[in-house]
């Protein structure tokens, strides 16, 4: 339980929150696209992001919850830079468009918070025929960092900061399929299972920042990516399940981090300076965990970045 936790290596645990872990840290010279923002853990991520100085960049879904965030952040900090534009990452089109819009403000981007998902859904397909966690979680933030890729190195070598990726994943990801993504059963409804089908979507998430780190190390840029787990939260990610939603409303409080706790990891590794330089790693309660066996496989990382690049092409 978390309650029951002991801080790590990093002087943190599971009870710290995001203000805790980002105390005294100015990041007024960074901007940052977090997607999800609208709810949740993505919400007070960009609370925190705002109230550290940050110039945050919402990418919601609905706009018009988003804007109401929006105001209720610029209520809380009123010095916040904050702004909400419309994606969908369930669309490729909609990435698309949100990613051609934002570089063609000519802004920077220091950080790229991958946020935004889905959980446990009955067998869907998004509008570009592909199965709708795997979609929303994972593909649509692959085509959404490769868009924004330029602009972070642009920013990296310009600011002479080092920029950030961070996908939040979930201790989930250790309890996909068995053979870990189903590469030739993506969009196969026979034998589909809604937990199974997230925790290959989170493995997705964990194989992404790995390969990418890889690829920025190889290509000597100056951008991590890292991956993490924000741990047992109640929110409205159970909403596809009413039993589990039930008792989630009734005990969440008790057994479950809060939200504020819920986006301490996201904050630490997007922020922290411990931080900095370490890429392709895994974190859980702001401190380095370990993945499964699957989520380390090279080749299964490298297999689902050439796949993935097939499927947004």
């Amino acid at each position: 339980m978390w309650f029951l936790s002991k801080k790590g290596a990093s002087g943190f645990s599971a009870n710290s929150t995001a203000e805790e872990v980002t105390q005294g840290i100015d990041s007024s010279a960074l901007t940052a696209i977090v997607t999800g923002a609208s709810s949740g853990i993505g919400a007070e991520t960009a609370r925190v992001l705002a109230l550290r100085g940050v110039h945050v960049i919402m990418g919601v879904r609905n706009i018009s919850a988003g804007k109401q965030v929006k105001e209720a952040i610029i209520r809380d900090v009123p010095q916040a830079k904050i702004d909400a534009m419309e994606l969908d990452l369930s669309s490729l089109a909609s990435v698309r468009n949100f990613a051609s819009t934002y570089n063609s403000f000519g802004l920077p981007l220091n950080l790229l918070i991958n946020n935004a998902g889905i959980m446990a859904t009955p067998f869907t397909l998004s509008k570009d025929k592909i199965e709708l966690q795997f979609s929303t979680n994972h593909v649509g933030h692959f085509l959404l960092t490769n868009l924004l890729l330029e602009t972070m190195k642009r920013t990296a070598t310009h600011s002479r900061k080092e920029g950030r990726i961070v996908n939040v994943s979930s201790r989930r990801h250790k309890f996909s399929y068995h053979e870990g993504i189903r590469f030739d059963k993506i969009n196969d409804q026979l034998g589909y299972n809604g937990l199974s089908a997230y925790g290959q979507s989170k493995l997705a998430n964990v194989l992404h920042a790995s390969e990418l780190a890889r690829r920025l190390k190889e290509g000597g840029v100056e951008i991590t990516a890292n991956s993490l787990h924000p741990g047992a939260i109640a929110t409205d990610l159970f909403r596809q399940h009413s039993i589990i939603s039930g008792i989630v409303n009734i005990l969440g409080k008790h057994v479950m981090k809060n939200v504020q706790q819920g986006a301490a990891t996201t904050c630490y590794v997007a922020l922290h300076p411990d931080v900095k330089g370490v890429s392709g790693k895994y974190y859980s309660d702001c401190n380095i965990a370990e993945t499964s066996p699957q989520a380390k496989d090279t080749e299964l990382a490298k297999k689902l970045w050439d796949f993935t690049m097939s499927l947004v092409d």
